[in-house]
Protein backbone atom coordinates (compact mmCIF):
# COMPACT_ATOMS: atom_id res chain seq x y z
CA UNK A 1 0.00 0.00 0.00
CA UNK A 2 1.10 3.36 -0.97
CA UNK A 3 0.64 6.17 1.95
CA UNK A 4 1.55 9.24 -1.55
CA UNK A 5 -1.23 11.76 -2.32
CA UNK A 6 -3.51 10.02 -4.10
CA UNK A 7 -5.58 11.60 -7.41
CA UNK A 8 -8.87 9.90 -9.03
CA UNK A 9 -9.72 11.64 -12.62
CA UNK A 10 -12.55 10.29 -14.38
CA UNK A 11 -13.26 10.09 -18.04
CA UNK A 12 -8.97 9.94 -18.13
CA UNK A 13 -8.88 7.97 -21.48
CA UNK A 14 -9.16 11.27 -23.56
CA UNK A 15 -9.14 14.82 -23.70
CA UNK A 16 -9.42 17.10 -20.54
CA UNK A 17 -9.15 14.16 -18.47
CA UNK A 18 -6.12 12.26 -20.01
CA UNK A 19 -4.38 15.80 -19.93
CA UNK A 20 -5.44 16.20 -16.71
CA UNK A 21 -4.41 13.09 -15.70
CA UNK A 22 -1.25 13.19 -16.91
CA UNK A 23 -0.42 16.16 -15.28
CA UNK A 24 -0.92 14.96 -11.99
CA UNK A 25 1.23 11.56 -12.37
CA UNK A 26 4.05 14.15 -14.17
CA UNK A 27 3.84 16.13 -9.96
CA UNK A 28 4.24 13.08 -8.18
CA UNK A 29 0.77 12.05 -7.33
CA UNK A 30 -0.45 8.65 -7.33
CA UNK A 31 -3.16 8.93 -10.07
CA UNK A 32 -6.12 6.49 -10.64
CA UNK A 33 -7.39 6.86 -14.39
CA UNK A 34 -10.91 6.04 -14.80
CA UNK A 35 -13.08 5.50 -17.52
CA UNK A 36 -15.47 3.13 -19.25
CA UNK A 37 -13.23 1.69 -22.62
CA UNK A 38 -9.95 -0.22 -20.43
CA UNK A 39 -8.35 -0.31 -23.76
CA UNK A 40 -8.09 3.32 -23.55
CA UNK A 41 -6.95 4.08 -20.19
CA UNK A 42 -4.30 2.03 -20.91
CA UNK A 43 -2.72 3.33 -23.16
CA UNK A 44 -3.27 6.68 -21.40
CA UNK A 45 -1.60 5.32 -18.44
CA UNK A 46 1.41 4.14 -20.99
CA UNK A 47 1.84 7.33 -22.79
CA UNK A 48 1.69 9.00 -19.18
CA UNK A 49 4.28 6.89 -17.64
CA UNK A 50 7.02 8.59 -19.29
CA UNK A 51 6.72 11.50 -17.86
CA UNK A 52 5.61 10.54 -14.50
CA UNK A 53 7.70 11.81 -11.41
CA UNK A 54 9.68 9.27 -9.58
CA UNK A 55 7.94 7.14 -7.07
CA UNK A 56 4.49 8.32 -8.84
CA UNK A 57 2.05 5.33 -9.23
CA UNK A 58 -0.69 4.90 -12.19
CA UNK A 59 -3.42 2.56 -12.27
CA UNK A 60 -5.95 2.44 -14.95
CA UNK A 61 -9.56 1.34 -13.09
CA UNK A 62 -12.43 0.74 -15.92
CA UNK A 63 -15.59 1.93 -14.51
CA UNK A 64 -18.86 2.85 -15.71
CA UNK A 65 -19.99 6.03 -13.16
CA UNK A 66 -23.60 5.86 -13.79
CA UNK A 67 -23.24 2.66 -11.68
CA UNK A 68 -23.35 2.07 -7.89
CA UNK A 69 -22.02 -1.19 -7.78
CA UNK A 70 -18.97 -0.23 -9.72
CA UNK A 71 -18.25 3.29 -8.16
CA UNK A 72 -18.53 1.24 -4.87
CA UNK A 73 -15.83 -1.58 -6.75
CA UNK A 74 -13.09 1.36 -7.97
CA UNK A 75 -13.11 2.67 -4.45
CA UNK A 76 -12.71 -0.57 -2.92
CA UNK A 77 -9.77 -0.77 -5.29
CA UNK A 78 -7.85 2.58 -4.91
CA UNK A 79 -8.29 1.80 -1.31
CA UNK A 80 -6.76 -1.44 -1.70
CA UNK A 81 -3.99 0.22 -4.34
CA UNK A 82 -3.07 3.80 -2.15
CA UNK A 83 -5.15 3.49 1.18
CA UNK A 84 -6.67 6.94 0.94
CA UNK A 85 -7.97 9.53 -1.71
CA UNK A 86 -6.64 13.37 -1.28
CA UNK A 87 -8.38 14.45 -4.59
CA UNK A 88 -10.95 13.72 -7.17
CA UNK A 89 -11.65 15.48 -10.28
CA UNK A 90 -14.98 14.70 -11.04
CA UNK A 91 -14.40 15.05 -14.71
CA UNK A 92 -16.76 12.44 -17.28
CA UNK A 93 -19.29 14.26 -19.22
CA UNK A 94 -21.06 13.45 -22.65
CA UNK A 95 -22.83 15.91 -24.54
CA UNK A 96 -25.54 15.88 -27.32
CA UNK A 97 -26.45 17.35 -30.92
CA UNK A 98 -27.81 20.46 -31.86
CA UNK A 99 -31.22 20.12 -30.62
CA UNK A 100 -34.44 22.19 -29.69
CA UNK A 101 -36.17 20.41 -26.48
CA UNK A 102 -38.81 18.94 -28.09
CA UNK A 103 -36.30 16.90 -30.74
CA UNK A 104 -34.67 15.55 -27.72
CA UNK A 105 -35.57 11.70 -27.03
CA UNK A 106 -36.31 10.86 -23.36
CA UNK A 107 -33.34 8.40 -23.22
CA UNK A 108 -30.65 10.42 -24.51
CA UNK A 109 -31.66 13.08 -21.44
CA UNK A 110 -32.03 10.39 -19.40
CA UNK A 111 -28.59 9.44 -20.24
CA UNK A 112 -27.01 12.81 -20.16
CA UNK A 113 -28.66 12.75 -16.83
CA UNK A 114 -27.49 9.38 -15.62
CA UNK A 115 -23.36 10.53 -16.51
CA UNK A 116 -22.90 14.04 -16.31
CA UNK A 117 -25.11 14.42 -12.94
CA UNK A 118 -26.01 11.16 -11.43
CA UNK A 119 -22.55 9.89 -11.89
CA UNK A 120 -20.72 13.18 -10.31
CA UNK A 121 -23.11 12.55 -7.91
CA UNK A 122 -21.96 8.94 -7.39
CA UNK A 123 -18.21 9.31 -7.32
CA UNK A 124 -18.21 12.49 -5.25
CA UNK A 125 -20.53 10.38 -2.53
CA UNK A 126 -17.67 7.98 -2.19
CA UNK A 127 -14.77 10.29 -2.43
CA UNK A 128 -16.43 12.22 0.42
CA UNK A 129 -17.04 8.94 2.13
CA UNK A 130 -13.02 8.02 1.94
CA UNK A 131 -11.77 11.48 2.33
CA UNK A 132 -13.96 11.39 5.97
CA UNK A 133 -12.84 8.21 7.29
CA UNK A 134 -9.14 8.63 6.60
CA UNK A 135 -6.72 9.62 8.49
CA UNK A 136 -5.27 12.42 7.96
CA UNK A 137 -8.79 12.97 7.61
CA UNK A 138 -9.87 15.45 4.55
CA UNK A 139 -9.05 16.25 0.80
CA UNK A 140 -10.58 18.26 -2.28
CA UNK A 141 -13.46 17.40 -5.03
CA UNK A 142 -12.73 19.38 -8.43
CA UNK A 143 -16.11 19.68 -10.37
CA UNK A 144 -15.75 19.56 -14.24
CA UNK A 145 -18.85 22.60 -14.59
CA UNK A 146 -18.21 23.91 -18.10
CA UNK A 147 -19.03 27.70 -19.58
CA UNK A 148 -22.29 26.09 -19.96
CA UNK A 149 -23.01 25.96 -16.35
CA UNK A 150 -23.08 29.76 -16.87
CA UNK A 151 -24.67 30.45 -20.15
CA UNK A 152 -26.53 27.57 -22.19
CA UNK A 153 -25.45 27.50 -25.85
CA UNK A 154 -28.56 27.30 -28.64
CA UNK A 155 -30.11 23.86 -28.78
CA UNK A 156 -28.70 22.20 -25.05
CA UNK A 157 -31.10 21.15 -23.02
CA UNK A 158 -29.80 18.15 -21.50
CA UNK A 159 -25.90 19.35 -21.66
CA UNK A 160 -26.88 22.79 -19.96
CA UNK A 161 -29.27 21.48 -17.28
CA UNK A 162 -26.97 19.28 -16.18
CA UNK A 163 -24.11 21.31 -15.38
CA UNK A 164 -25.96 24.06 -13.94
CA UNK A 165 -26.73 21.10 -11.96
CA UNK A 166 -22.85 20.81 -11.08
CA UNK A 167 -22.75 24.36 -9.69
CA UNK A 168 -25.62 23.64 -7.02
CA UNK A 169 -23.53 19.99 -6.11
CA UNK A 170 -20.19 22.12 -6.10
CA UNK A 171 -21.81 25.01 -3.59
CA UNK A 172 -23.00 22.09 -1.12
CA UNK A 173 -20.27 20.10 -0.99
CA UNK A 174 -18.00 22.96 -0.13
CA UNK A 175 -20.20 24.07 2.80
CA UNK A 176 -21.43 20.10 3.45
CA UNK A 177 -17.19 19.65 3.28
CA UNK A 178 -16.05 21.79 6.02
CA UNK A 179 -16.39 19.85 9.27
CA UNK A 180 -14.08 16.99 7.34
CA UNK A 181 -11.49 19.12 5.92
CA UNK A 182 -12.94 18.40 2.39
CA UNK A 183 -12.67 21.37 0.32
CA UNK A 184 -14.75 21.55 -3.28
CA UNK A 185 -14.23 23.77 -6.48
CA UNK A 186 -15.46 24.24 -9.72
CA UNK A 187 -13.68 24.80 -12.90
CA UNK A 188 -15.55 25.96 -15.80
CA UNK A 189 -13.67 25.01 -19.43
CA UNK A 190 -14.34 27.02 -22.34
CA UNK A 191 -13.51 25.26 -25.75
CA UNK A 192 -10.58 23.18 -25.08
CA UNK A 193 -10.03 21.43 -28.11
CA UNK A 194 -10.83 17.75 -27.84
CA UNK A 195 -12.32 14.77 -29.75
CA UNK A 196 -16.01 16.22 -27.94
CA UNK A 197 -15.46 19.99 -28.90
CA UNK A 198 -13.40 19.23 -32.72
CA UNK A 199 -17.11 20.68 -33.88
CA UNK A 200 -15.87 24.38 -32.84
CA UNK A 201 -13.18 24.46 -35.69
CA UNK A 202 -15.86 23.38 -38.22
CA UNK A 203 -18.77 26.22 -37.12
CA UNK A 204 -21.09 26.34 -33.98
CA UNK A 205 -24.86 27.75 -33.82
CA UNK A 206 -24.90 31.22 -32.36
CA UNK A 207 -27.21 32.71 -30.22
CA UNK A 208 -27.98 35.30 -33.39
CA UNK A 209 -28.89 32.34 -35.11
CA UNK A 210 -25.72 32.03 -37.30
CA UNK A 211 -23.11 29.41 -37.49
CA UNK A 212 -19.33 30.48 -36.72
CA UNK A 213 -16.17 29.34 -35.85
CA UNK A 214 -14.74 29.67 -32.57
CA UNK A 215 -11.58 30.06 -31.30
CA UNK A 216 -10.03 27.18 -29.37
CA UNK A 217 -7.56 26.28 -26.76
CA UNK A 218 -4.76 23.51 -25.68
CA UNK A 219 -6.83 20.67 -23.05
CA UNK A 220 -3.30 21.13 -21.21
CA UNK A 221 -4.17 24.72 -20.19
CA UNK A 222 -7.03 22.85 -18.45
CA UNK A 223 -4.57 20.29 -16.91
CA UNK A 224 -2.35 23.25 -15.42
CA UNK A 225 -5.52 24.67 -13.53
CA UNK A 226 -6.83 21.91 -12.08
CA UNK A 227 -3.15 21.00 -10.84
CA UNK A 228 -3.05 24.62 -9.43
CA UNK A 229 -6.01 24.13 -7.67
CA UNK A 230 -4.72 20.55 -6.54
CA UNK A 231 -1.52 22.15 -5.50
CA UNK A 232 -3.20 24.21 -2.93
CA UNK A 233 -3.11 23.41 0.89
CA UNK A 234 -6.08 22.56 2.71
CA UNK A 235 -6.71 25.81 4.32
CA UNK A 236 -7.51 27.07 1.04
CA UNK A 237 -9.68 26.95 -1.76
CA UNK A 238 -10.32 28.14 -5.85
CA UNK A 239 -14.37 27.59 -5.29
CA UNK A 240 -14.68 28.52 -9.03
CA UNK A 241 -12.32 29.20 -12.03
CA UNK A 242 -13.46 30.02 -15.82
CA UNK A 243 -10.20 28.85 -17.68
CA UNK A 244 -11.48 29.29 -21.48
CA UNK A 245 -10.03 29.92 -25.09
CA UNK A 246 -9.67 33.70 -24.87
CA UNK A 247 -11.28 35.11 -27.99
CA UNK A 248 -14.66 32.61 -27.35
CA UNK A 249 -17.36 34.10 -27.63
CA UNK A 250 -18.95 34.24 -23.73
CA UNK A 251 -18.24 37.47 -22.48
CA UNK A 252 -19.84 41.09 -24.06
CA UNK A 253 -21.68 40.55 -26.99
CA UNK A 254 -19.70 37.99 -28.48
Amino acid sequence: MDNGRTAIVTGAGTGIGKATATKLLAQGWNTVFVGRRKNLLDEAVADAGRSAALGAKALAVACDVTKPTEVDALFAKVDKAFGRVDLLFNNAGIGFKTSTIDEVPVEVWNEVVAVNLTGSFLVARAAFAAMRRQRPMGGRIINNGSISAHAPRPGSVPYTATKHAITGLTKTLALDGRPFDIACGQIDIGNALTEMAASMQTGMPQANGTMATEPVMDPQRVAEAVAYMASLPSDSNVLFMTVMATKMPFVGRG
